[in-house]
């Protein structure tokens, strides 16, 4: 227990630290944020228990590449989240998705795709975002059970 240690001296920029140097590297990175969000839905054409009107508790994962700006940063964690909570969630949490999103059989595939394109469209929106791409959107509707979408697959066909 005696390998715990207080900082003598709190690191500060231009003295300890040049603003050059806060970048450390000029690569591709992967920056990932996870959500959740309730929702009802059934699906139509189908003979199963979803064909009735149910619910889940959806988490999303969202996947975001590029590369860093002079700080250090591709993208800032709270603007993911500001992205989100604006343009995306507005439309699933606590709604009735068959209502909420455009006309579509809400299967966990099409929702997957839905959102993978709004996300692109609002990183289209701000510049500042250093060419950020999307390059995964994960969508669990059960905690055993995704559906996926990837950059590849929605820019090569």
């Amino acid at each position: 227990m005696s390998d715990f240690k207080i900082v003598d001296k709190l690191q500060k920029i231009d003295e300890d630290i040049q603003r050059n140097q806060l970048n450390y590297h000029a690569k591709r990175v992967l920056v990932s944020k996870e959500f959740n969000f309730d929702a009802a839905h059934h699906l139509h054409h189908y003979e199963g228990k979803c064909k009735n009107l149910h619910g889940h508790t959806y988490r999303v994962v969202l996947g975001l590449s590029g590369y860093t700006d002079e700080r250090g940063l591709m993208i800032d964690f709270g603007d993911i989240k500001e992205i989100w909570k604006q343009k995306i969630e507005i439309h699933l949490d606590h709604r009735y998705l068959n209502e909420t999103l455009p006309p579509m059989n809400t299967t966990a595939e099409n929702i997957v795709v839905w959102i993978y394109e709004k996300l692109v469209e609002a990183l289209l929106d701000e510049p500042s975002y250093n060419g950020a791409c999307v390059e995964f959107i994960r969508l669990y509707e059960t905690p055993t059970s995704y559906a996926e979408a990837r950059r590849e697959w929605m820019e090569g066909e």
